[in-house]
């Protein structure tokens, strides 16, 4: 299961089903599910999305630690963002991908940096070796968000998801140098 993460400005929890409106406003989103096509496609209705947040929290009760999904909510006033996850990559299940998607009105504010960072640390507690982002080659803010916070481009694959992909890898002796920082770059709300 998923432990609750705290930053400066956010809290990444577990999932509950009364998030599905918030949720869909996120995965319902058109901006947001272009950059997670083919894996998963825009979620159509309410009923839906408590369906698909139903299957979540039943993986993530399942999941060993670091692995999981969480709702990122910002601590300020409990507003729901989004979501952030550590998740094994396909064909294998041997890496380990961390990934965000936030609504579109919250890519330029850091938030995906903050949540990356947390989860990165949270990995590395767990003994992982290095995580991965699987970023599609138009997406030039998730790239952007992904070298800021100390990933290193390792190239294009097509070994995930049935698509060429970049690929970018952080070990834990690079998580120091990639902690946030106030001045860092806007980012992305998608992978």
């Amino acid at each position: 299961m998923a432990r609750q993460l705290v930053t400066d400005r956010l809290v990444l929890r577990t999932w509950r089903v009364e998030d599905a409106g918030a949720a869909l406003d996120v995965y319902g989103n058109a901006e947001v599910a272009r950059w997670l096509s083919p894996i998963m496609e825009p979620v159509p209705d309410l009923v839906a999305m408590r369906l698909l947040l139903r299957q979540w929290i039943a993986e993530d009760a399942r999941a060993i630690p670091p692995l999981g999904r969480w709702c990122v909510q910002r601590r300020e006033d409990d507003r729901v963002l989004g979501g952030a996850s550590l998740l094994l990559l396909p064909p294998g299940n041997q890496d380990v991908e961390v990934g965000w998607h936030l609504h579109p009105d919250l890519w330029e504010r850091s938030y995906a940096s903050e949540a990356m960072f947390a989860l990165a640390g949270w990995a590395f507690e767990h003994e992982v070796d290095e995580l991965f982002a699987v970023v599609r080659p138009d997406n030039a803010r998730a790239a952007e968000t992904v070298r800021d916070n100390g990933m290193e481009w390792a190239g294009r694959t097509d070994k995930y998801f049935g698509q060429t992909v970049e690929l970018y890898r952080l070990r834990p002796a690079d998580l120091d140098r990639s902690a946030p920082r106030a001045d860092l770059p806007p980012d992305s709300g998608a992978r």
